[in-house]
């Protein structure tokens, strides 16, 4: 089983046409994983976090909520990624994910100086990664999807940086068979000018350039196939 730690909602208007993050994600990986899926809104007071021996792995999904407020939930889910993490089990911390799973295992996340970053962006692998499982089949640069204002300011003790982009120092990372990846590979063209026009009065405020970024919103094959990777794996 595949599990999908929910932490968030699509905007409205996306979700209306594509659905939830758990139904793009699941779409994404395709036949990758032929296993069965399940799916816990780790917000909910009542819900249970899973035994992380119960499944084959874990997805994080991505939030507008900030890993800066520290809200119970947040705090309740760290504790299970630092327990997981420490078991050994494969996560794959997207976005917001990502950014809880390097805050719970002490990294630091901060608004990011840099200012947002959103649209289609150059993920550059560092070295390293061409000796990792889940990213050596990718080319040392590739597009893929974002939408994010927060960043993981300073990894995890121990953590290994697999990947940078233009705002963001800290866009992928490591530790053990816990993944985090700042970006959206389960995002494709259709979804990210989705989220483009929901977000153009705030892009447009902050001065960057919308029309330019919904030109050249597309789909992200290397980051899809990411995501694919790590369900073969866990088979």
């Amino acid at each position: 089983m595949l599990i999908v730690l929910r932490t968030g909602d699509a905007i409205p208007t996306v979700a209306l046409k594509r659905g939830e993050f758990a139904r793009w994600i699941q779409d994404s990986i395709g036949e990758a994983w032929d296993g069965p899926w399940s799916e816990i809104d780790v917000r909910e007071a009542s819900a249970k976090l899973p035994d992380p021996g119960a499944a084959a792995g874990f997805i994080v999904t991505g939030s507008s909520a900030s890993v800066t407020e520290r809200a119970p939930w947040m705090l309740r889910t760290e504790g299970w990624l630092r327990e997981a993490t420490a078991l050994d089990r494969p996560i794959l911390g997207i976005c917001f994910g990502h950014q809880l799973l390097a805050q719970a295992l002490g990294g630091n996340v901060v608004k990011n100086p840099r200012g947002r970053e959103i649209g289609t962006i150059k993920v550059h692998l560092d070295d390293g990664a061409v000796h990792d499982h889940l990213f050596r089949e990718l080319p040392s640069a590739f597009h893929a999807n974002a939408t994010h204002v927060d960043t993981v300011a300073d990894l995890p003790k121990g953590a290994e940086r697999l990947a940078t982009t233009a705002l963001d120092k800290n866009a992928a990372f490591r530790v053990r068979r816990a993944y985090g990846v700042q970006f959206h590979p389960e995002i494709d063209g259709e979804l990210m000018r989705g989220y483009l026009h929901a977000r153009k009065e705030v892009i447009v405020a902050e001065g960057l350039p919308h029309d330019e970024m919904i030109q050249t919103a597309q789909d992200a094959p290397h980051a899809i196939n990411l995501m694919k990777t790590f369900a073969k794996k866990v088979r």
